[in-house]
């Protein structure tokens, strides 16, 4: 299995976008990027809209490569409804339920995408709780579970892909902070895992240190126990400078059983480069 982050936090924009391949089937999970509005109380620095740029060339590039589009849930770093509609032609689309288990934001956005891409797939199918099989290739979804540590944000499905090799995303999960959230992980015993972790840049404002906590107690558990190769740790939690200090205990007892914890940029071979939360750096030190 070859797996490819395509556009990170960590190497710059807000996305979880991957691209998989096995020997069955290719496979680009969540074809979107965005940055954030506002932070610090300063809009994106023009080395961000760049980095943007060149990110979402790179999604599309792999997406028109692709067999199957994965949709976890309808957020713009997720998906995008308006741009390149065409890499959607005669794929197999996987998307959560557009009217289940979702709130009142996405269920529009979801409506609105749809239109978009009608007519387009090949075939298009609802995956929250589904499984399905591509060759010796299996991608299996979890039942929806919050977009983090509560309904606000809607829901998300987690994403099981085995072709022997088993590999998790885990979608907007936020932590995991929640038992639904990290069960799929446990239950599936995977080789690497794709985690968004805690929201912990906004502590104390959306995100509590009781949240906080429970993250590193999960992640724990999963190091502890299932056979990982790797944990990529990376999307809402690269937003955080002080993101290693805040889980230096799950760095520990990784460090005992000999599985690396990494950032997507890390799992590539690249710098990490945390520009939202080098935001007001940014604005500091260049003149654009």
């Amino acid at each position: 299995m070859k797996i490819i982050p395509l556009a990170s936090d960590s190497f710059g924009t807000r996305s979880m976008s991957t691209f998989v391949e096995t020997k069955d089937v290719k496979i680009l999970i969540d074809p979107g990027v965005a940055l954030g509005p506002r932070r610090y109380n300063l809009p994106p620095h023009q080395i961000e809209l760049e980095r943007l740029e060149e990110h979402w060339a790179k999604i599309v590039k792999y997406a028109i490569l692709s067999d199957v589009l994965i949709i976890t849930h309808y957020h713009y770093d997720h998906h995008n409804p308006n741009d390149h509609l065409e890499t959607y032609k005669n794929k197999t689309v996987l998307i959560k339920h557009p009217t289940e288990k979702i709130n009142r934001s996405q269920k529009q956005r979801a409506a609105y995408f749809l239109q978009q891409i009608k007519d387009l797939p090949q075939k298009l199918e609802y995956s929250d709780g589904r499984e399905f099989q591509f060759g010796n290739t299996k991608i299996r979804f979890s039942r929806p579970v919050f977009h983090g540590t509560n309904s606000k944000l809607g829901y998300v499905t987690e994403i099981l892909i085995d072709d022997g090799y088993k590999f998790i995303h885990t979608s907007d999960v936020e932590g995991p902070s929640l038992d639904d959230q990290t069960d799929f992980i446990l239950q599936n015993k995977p080789n690497l895992v794709i985690l968004d972790g805690p929201l912990s840049y906004m502590l104390g404002f959306r995100y509590s240190q009781e949240n906080l906590n429970a993250s590193i107690k999960n992640m724990i558990k999963i190091i502890e126990t299932c056979p990982l190769d790797s944990l990529i740790i990376d999307h809402h939690f690269l937003r955080d400078l002080k993101w290693k200090k805040r889980i230096a205990e799950v760095f520990d007892v990784a460090e005992k059983k000999n599985i690396k914890i990494q950032t997507a940029a890390e799992f590539l071979g690249i710098p990490v480069d945390m520009l939202e939360a080098r935001r007001r750096e940014l604005w500091q030190t260049h003149l654009k």
